[in-house]
């Protein structure tokens, strides 16, 4: 492979951004769900409008990596509220964080986490937190080697299934 890079989304990414984010959910995913609750979800959360508004939202911040002209990898970091066992001080979600399967093990996850723990400062963050679903060890291992400690658990609905999500925090 390439050299890869890592830059904050525009407005016209959100195409580029809404079909990485839906075929790497459905990558990862797919396998251990009902397909009707996979197409549900990648509709709420994955569209090119909803990528729009989110990549114009001033307190949300899309990193897009890219290699060989394509886009690999991507993260959203973003202000608001945090459930109740995330206690620290201005907190800010790593909202999603997704590589390309075919990318992994190439440094690409470390550099993008770099980048979103930047962005989160940016935000004016201290507490970093993210979920984690709780059937995904292979996530939660490389959240645990990037300085994140598992401090509790909070829903996720995924399409009309109902999961859950280990919520893991660092504090810089």
């Amino acid at each position: 492979m390439s050299a890869f890079t890592i830059r904050r989304a525009v407005a016209s990414d959100a195409v580029v951004v809404a079909e990485l984010a839906a075929r790497t959910f459905k990558d990862w995913f797919s396998a251990d769900n009902r397909a009707e609750d996979m197409e549900l979800h990648v509709a709420r959360s994955y569209g090119e409008a909803q990528q729009r508004r989110e990549i114009e939202d001033r307190d949300v911040v899309t990193l897009l990596a890219e290699a060989d002209g394509r886009a690999i990898a991507f993260a959203q970091v973003r202000r608001g509220p945090a459930p109740a066992c995330v206690e620290g001080e201005a907190p800010v979600e790593i909202a999603r964080f997704y590589v390309d399967r075919s990318f992994h093990g190439q440094g690409i996850a470390q550099a993008l986490m770099r980048e979103a723990l930047a962005a989160a400062r940016d935000l004016g963050g201290v507490t970093v937190w993210l979920g984690v679903w709780e059937r995904n060890p292979r996530a939660i291992a490389f959240y645990a080697k990037s300085g994140f400690r598992d401090v509790g658990a909070q829903p996720f609905l995924l399409g009309n299934d109902l999961q859950t999500d280990r919520v893991m925090v660092r504090v810089d």
